[in-house]
């Protein structure tokens, strides 16, 4: 079995910075891409930004210049840094993995989410 768990949401006033983790723990032997997406009450979920397990990296228009996505290969954990929030940016942040279980099962897992407000 594998999760996906997120951690780092909350509420942030306008301008200020948020770091989200989320860890995948389980039954893994390897970690292709990994993702955050985000969902706004009312609107389909979309893509923030994406990392290739050599670290390349992929964002929507959106956050270009204000978020940053890493990770660390070792633990299986992928990190999302949001600088210069606005209120637009609030939404359910969720945590994506293409990854191989150890019986070699390809798989796309989802965490359950994180909440980010972004209010005065």
């Amino acid at each position: 079995q594998v999760q996906l768990v997120e951690s780092g949401g909350g509420l942030v006033q306008p301008g200020g910075s948020l770091r989200l983790s989320c860890a995948a723990s389980g039954s893994i032997f390897w970690v292709n891409d990994m993702s955050w997406y985000r969902q706004a009450p009312g609107k389909q979920r979309e893509l923030v930004a994406t990392i290739t397990r050599d670290g390349n990296t992929n964002y929507a228009d959106s956050v270009k210049g204000r978020f940053s996505i890493s990770r660390d290969n070792a633990k299986n954990t992928v990190y999302l840094q949001m600088n210069s929030l606005k209120p637009e940016d609030a939404a359910v942040y969720y945590c994506n993995a293409e990854l191989y279980e150890r019986s070699f099962r390809k798989g796309d897992y989802w965490g359950k989410g994180t909440l980010v407000t972004v209010s005065s």
